[in-house]
């Protein structure tokens, strides 16, 4: 790894590390608060930021000890790709069901999309995820075996 990826990852991991602490801290007030800043991550809310704070603080140590930027890269892709699919379910099931976590008119997306499509939009924005995730994650495999 060059110093840039080396660089990448231990800012990946020190973010992953302060959402794991300020998660613990703040999942005890309120553990669906949401957490804006740790959406690079894959925490929405403060619950989120501690499973997948410490999920990435493991992660990026591995990648440091494997000096192996690729395998950083498709451990990303893939858990976006996971991470994506289980938001598509996510955002159907609210569509659908009778009382609601998101009710559309708190969802910034409600400004442009206005009513109930604002969980359509996020179920479309969520597929749009994945199919990058897949594409980048079968592009990453071969870099990584050959």
């Amino acid at each position: 790894m060059d110093n840039l990826q080396y660089l990448i990852v231990w800012c990946f991991a020190a973010v992953s590390l302060t959402g794991f602490l300020y998660g613990i801290k703040n999942t005890k007030k309120n553990p669906y608060g949401l957490s804006y800043v740790y959406n690079i991550i894959g925490a929405f809310v403060w619950v989120d930021a501690v499973v997948f704070g410490a999920f990435w603080v493991l992660i990026s140590a591995a990648v440091l000890f494997l000096n192996n930027f690729v395998f950083f890269l498709l451990t990303l892709s893939l858990f976006w790709l996971v991470r994506s699919a289980g938001e598509i379910q996510y955002w159907i099931y609210e569509q659908f069901a009778q009382s609601h976590r998101n009710p559309p008119h708190t969802l910034w997306i409600s400004k442009f999309f206005p009513h109930e499509s604002s969980w359509i939009v996020m179920q479309i924005f969520w597929q749009c995820v994945l199919v990058i995730s897949i594409i980048f994650s079968l592009y990453f495999v071969k870099v990584l075996i050959y």
